[in-house]
């Protein structure tokens, strides 16, 4: 997909973060982009600065989901793009010092990001395969989800969380195989640490740790690099059914 002037995409978890800048860089391509995020004004805020819509979305619900991309329609156009950014991290320990593990923090956590990946995914590749093919390959759309290295390497503290992910991870192939013949590609990026707010609490001393132990370059990943990412993959009609890691060549250790 190389000429996205007029193409609407839907970022989710699009308020801030990864979201926020890879709607930016979708914008700047000429993308008309829904905003759908929890935070309504946050999105709405940013969907002023980069001419797109915001819509109030809880991804873990399937009718606010539909809902969601009813009004997208309505407002934008049928959408080509979806990348999900929605997620959320909650560190706990299978038994901690207090007992067992918060049931409720794993299964809110597996909601949010596994769950609300493949509700998003199963109304948009719908919508993608009523829509024209745009490409002499067939293409009418593509759908990019955000995984993480935890689905490979977690942490102790991030079961739930590495479990969610590997979700994702393991989703991509099955999902790229299913909607190839509605010629739609699936594809997922796997980040390290990246600089967003998730991360503005973490004390300094954990912080050099995480940045240390990436070998090159040895920082955290910018939301930028994950957009220009995404954008990359939206471009290149060849890459479908894969996770790409975005890591600096670093492996999680243990803690």
């Amino acid at each position: 997909m190389k000429n996205l002037e007029g193409i609407i995409a839907i970022v989710t978890g699009a308020a801030s973060g990864m979201g926020a800048v890879t709607a930016k860089t979708l914008a700047a391509q000429g993308v008309k982009v829904a905003l759908w995020d929890m935070n309504l004004e946050a999105a709405e805020k940013l969907a002023k600065e980069i001419g797109g819509a915001a819509f109030q979305v809880d991804v873990t619900a399937a009718g606010s989901v539909e809902n969601a991309l009813a009004h997208t329609t309505e407002k934008l156009g049928a959408p080509r793009i979806l990348i999900n950014c929605a997620g959320i991290l909650i560190g706990s320990r299978i038994v901690g010092r207090e007992g067992p593990a918060d049931m409720d923090h794993f299964t809110k956590t597996l909601n949010v990001n596994l769950g609300g990946t493949f509700n998003t995914m199963r109304v948009c590749a719908h919508a993608m395969s009523t829509l024209d093919p745009l490409t002499d390959d067939g293409e009418r759309g593509v759908i990019i989800n955000a995984a993480s290295i935890a689905a490979f390497e977690g942490q102790i503290g991030q079961a739930a969380y590495a479990a969610s992910k590997g979700g994702i991870v393991s989703m991509t192939i099955p999902a790229a195989r299913e909607l190839a013949k509605f010629g739609i590609r699936v594809m997922a990026i796997a980040p390290g640490a990246v600089e967003t707010p998730m991360m503005a609490g973490v004390k300094d001393e954990y912080r050099e740790a995480i940045e240390k132990a990436v070998p090159f370059p040895s920082r955290m990943a910018k939301p930028e690099e994950f957009a220009d990412l995404a954008l990359h993959i939206i471009h290149n009609g060849y890459l479908n059914g894969d996770v790409i890691r975005l890591d600096g060549a670093s492996r999680l250790a243990a803690k």
